[in-house]
């Protein structure tokens, strides 16, 4: 079975993958995964139910599994038919580590896209704090001092409420 999909690298970070980035990433994903994510299971280029919060039908098995891969059981009936989605899944090939320079073996997972967004959600959240940084850092920089005054003489203030001092008593408790 060949696999003919276009690895998603940012152009400026190309350089930090070997030239034999695909062949590495192939093996991982369909030779050593079998064409399942590692963490939970879920089928390369399949259509699979899920119902959001992990749990997902095996078709191959007949059963729900957990967002861990595990076999769970579920009596018939408590499944909510109006929460079941179904997701595409395709394998990606993860860093572990984060550091795409480093390509052993043991720092590679195959990772289908809610396993691979769970395991790099902390790393977004440091490249968003960080993109806004910078943003705000080139503004500084670059912008006309007098426009930065008339930008903040705009700027709402904040009034800090103390509301532990007021209290309104409504009904028929408000006479007492």
């Amino acid at each position: 079975m060949i696999h003919r999909i276009a690895m998603p690298i940012r152009a400026e970070n190309r350089w930090l993958y070997p030239i034999d980035w695909p062949q590495v990433s192939n093996a991982i994903r369909f030779v050593r995964a079998g064409a399942r994510c590692e963490r939970c299971r879920r089928p390369h280029r399949r259509h699979v139910a899920h119902l959001g919060d992990g749990r997902w039908w095996d078709g191959t098995a007949t059963g729900w599994r957990d967002g861990d891969g595990r076999r769970i059981a579920m009596r018939r009936g408590t499944v909510p038919l109006a929460g079941v989605r179904t997701t595409y899944v395709v394998l990606a090939c993860a860093h572990l580590d984060h550091d795409p320079g480093n390509n052993a073996a043991a720092n590679l997972a195959a990772l289908c896209q809610r396993c691979h967004m769970l395991h790099d959600a902390a790393e977004h959240r440091w490249q968003r704090w960080w993109n806004a940084f910078r943003r705000r850092a080139i503004r500084d920089l670059f912008e006309d001092p007098p426009l930065t005054r008339r930008r903040l003489m705009r700027a709402p203030t904040r009034r800090i409420v103390d509301t532990s001092r007021r209290r309104r008593v409504h009904g028929p408790c408000a006479a007492l």
